[in-house]
């Protein structure tokens, strides 16, 4: 129903997550500030031979779609913030995760990758409509080196926590090397000041979904 009418959803458990979506963050689904949102990333494959969006799959759209103002998409609240994480595989490593590209190409001519751009890792565009406009609007900004932090920040920490304790749980064909340890040592060093505690209760969901894994992995054993 959120998807189709343009809502916005929450699974509410506790009285932890009830303050969370009611007093913290309805504000920030209350007030829209822009509609039809689409973000695109467009790779320099002279950085990057290929890439994997992690997560999202109920959110993609066709490459075309992008700047298609007829294609219905999401609506952006005040407040509101996303985290997109991509998995990728650098420039001259063998890999079967290829990728497309997005139009026009701003590192490839004729097929060839642009070598002015070489500092360049990618480009994000994103296209909305003003709250009184059906034409939207394209805003783009290139990722460089100059850009990039080598220094894994709390909130990056976090989010990639995040993201290995999904791909485990659905034990995703991607998740390589992810375990209910890694989510768990990713969470803790990304758990920063955690006003409200939202951080410490997700590590206390990793931790107990690690202790009943053990168990599971104990009963097996002994019934073998």
């Amino acid at each position: 129903l959120a998807d189709k009418g343009n809502g916005n959803y929450a699974y509410v458990d506790t009285f932890l997550e009830a303050r969370k979506v009611f007093g913290t963050e309805l504000t920030a689904t209350l007030f829209t500030i822009a509609r039809d949102v689409k973000i695109q990333v467009e790779f320099n494959p002279a950085r990057v031979r290929g890439y994997r969006l992690i997560g999202y799959e109920n959110r993609l759209l066709e490459r075309e779609d992008f700047n298609d103002d007829a294609k219905d998409a999401g609506e952006l609240g005040a407040g509101h913030t996303v985290t997109a994480l991509y998995e990728i595989v650098p420039a001259g490593v063998e890999s079967d995760v290829l990728s497309g590209s997005v139009d026009p190409l701003r590192y490839q001519a004729e097929g060839r990758p642009t070598a002015s751009r070489h500092s360049e890792w990618l480009t994000v565009k994103l296209r909305y409509k003003p709250l009184d406009a059906d034409r939207s609007r394209l805003m783009t900004r290139a990722v460089e080196d100059r850009d990039a932090s080598r220094e894994l920040s709390g909130d990056f920490a976090f989010a990639a926590g995040v993201a290995a304790f999904g791909m485990v749980l659905r034990e995703s064909e991607h998740r390589g090397s992810a375990s209910f340890g890694q989510a768990l040592e990713l969470a803790r060093r990304g758990r920063g000041a955690d006003e409200h505690g939202y951080r410490a209760e997700f590590i206390r969901l990793v931790e107990t979904a690690q202790s009943l894994g053990i168990a599971m992995r104990e009963e097996r054993s002994r019934g073998e």
